[in-house]
């Protein structure tokens, strides 16, 4: 039997390490720069390297897997733990990510896909899973310089793992760079603020940012083992994107249409609500019809119908928007619809007293009657209180009805506001109409004077 040779011996010990030790063997490869790390891995056998792969942790293997050959890669995936070969492919590039899955077996390419896909409304759907992670045996010095070679820009908050991956510790990047290069993280370490499972809904990842004020948000699986990091700021952007999609849900244009769509797609997702707020107008149209014999009268009614329903619109539109931003970030739910309803009818009584008394001043500088004063001041805040009322309410009805709040509550409200304000002021006109001007209204050029007397 001839002798081994020095380095054949040496590839004998190694093999060894790794086979008995996998776990010790990665923190000392993970001391290595990927060179060194590739130079051990492609000198042991398939089996032992997935469980040096395995050991590693994610954003130390998935380097080592992207500067190996694609056919290595496969053979390495095909052995390695799913979750933890998962956990690795999710940090490597989307083009490297689909070479490696179409390199698999249809099985294994679709259990991959499981595993690395989340619902775009879950928690896991937010998360970047490009996180740098240490273990608490880890020194700073080391820390800073992985830190720096990964060339990540939004590090605040650096987490740290136990042998399996789960998530045990964190601390901030500042008290890294400031501690000595030689102190292990471990001593720098403080209990996670919180995390969620990757399953949860999104919503539960915008509760603990508002609970915890924090700058990131870890993500685990059911282990607690640590799969990615939500952002504050990209939280934010997604939120912004969600509240654009909340506003063209809300006059009942589809989160789909884009402003380069096709004008039938246009059509088809906008004609079906146009055609619903159009009956809403005949409603709205009907009540003012109600009243025909009191216009008739009072012509003067029929200049001051706008202002009444626009001032309640506007009011009602403000509600709803507190609403709707309430039950999207759960400051209030389905059972506290008494203390809304409270809350808005008390502001809106207010504010209706405030823009009545303006309007009554306006009306008296513009028609000399006490009558119109006193119909207009009181319509305005009836109108208002029950504008504001609305708008609190329709978001409510609508989730507990299993509707989205945002799904064109507003062409809701504006029916009920217009019905409410028509019906409030010709209501009051015509219950008082012996003290209303039978006269016709004054010129046009009266309503400058109102308008020059407001601005002085």
């Amino acid at each position: 039997m001839n002798p081994l040779s020095p380095r054949q011996v040496s590839g004998e010990l190694v093999q060894k390490f790794v086979q008995l030790f996998p776990e010790e063997a990665a923190k000392e490869v993970e001391r290595l720069n990927v060179d060194e790390a590739l130079d051990i891995v492609v000198q042991l056998e398939a089996s032992s390297a997935a469980g040096l792969l395995d050991a590693l942790l994610p954003e130390f293997s998935s380097r080592v897997l992207d500067a190996l050959p694609l056919d290595t890669v496969t053979k390495l995936v095909l052995r390695m733990d799913p979750v933890r070969a998962a956990m690795a492919m999710l940090r490597l590039s989307a083009e490297k990510q689909q070479q490696i899955l179409q390199s698999l077996p249809p099985m294994v390419t679709e259990e991959m896909r499981e595993l690395m896909v989340y619902p775009a409304d879950s928690a896991g759907g937010l998360m970047d899973p490009r996180v740098m992670s240490f273990r608490k045996t880890t020194l700073a010095g080391e820390a800073l310089d992985a830190i720096r070679a990964s060339r990540q820009a939004k590090i605040y908050d650096v987490y740290l793992v136990d042998d399996q991956g789960i998530l045990n510790g964190c601390t901030a990047l500042q008290d890294i760079a400031l501690a000595d290069q030689k102190t292990p993280l471990g001593e720098l370490a403080r209990k996670v603020p919180g995390s969620v499972p990757a399953v949860e809904p999104a919503a539960e990842v915008v509760r603990l940012f508002e609970e915890k004020k924090l700058s990131s948000v870890p993500i685990v699986d059911f282990e607690g083992k640590l799969l990615g990091v939500v952002r504050y700021d990209v939280l934010l952007s997604a939120a912004q994107e969600e509240a654009v999609e909340d506003l063209q849900s809300m006059v009942g244009v589809s989160p789909d249409e884009r402003a380069l769509s096709s004008p039938f797609f246009a059509v088809k997702k906008r004609l079906p609500w146009l055609q619903i707020n159009l009956a809403t107008a005949f409603l709205a149209a009907a009540v003012v019809g109600l009243f025909e014999e009191t216009i008739a009268q009072v012509t003067a009614l029929a200049v001051l119908l706008p202002v009444v329903a626009g001032q309640s619109g506007n009011t009602g539109a403000q509600a709803l928007a507190v609403a709707i931003r309430g039950l999207t970030l759960k400051e209030i739910r389905i059972s506290q619809w008494l203390l809304l309803v409270r809350k808005e009818s008390i502001s809106g009584f207010i504010n209706g007293i405030a823009v009545g008394i303006v309007t009554g001043l306006g009306v008296w500088v513009w028609s000399k009657s006490f009558g119109l004063v006193m119909v207009i001041t009181c319509a305005m805040v009836m109108s208002m209180t029950i504008a504001s009322i609305s708008g609190a309410l329709v978001p409510l009805i609508l989730k507990a009805c299993k509707q989205d709040p945002a799904q064109s509550s507003s062409i809701i409200l504006t029916t009920v506001t217009d019905v409410m304000g028509f019906f409030s002021f010709l209501g009051l006109a015509k219950l008082f109409m012996h003290l209303l001007p039978k006269d016709p209204p004054p010129k046009p050029e009266a309503m400058l004077d109102i308008v020059n007397w407001f601005i002085g």
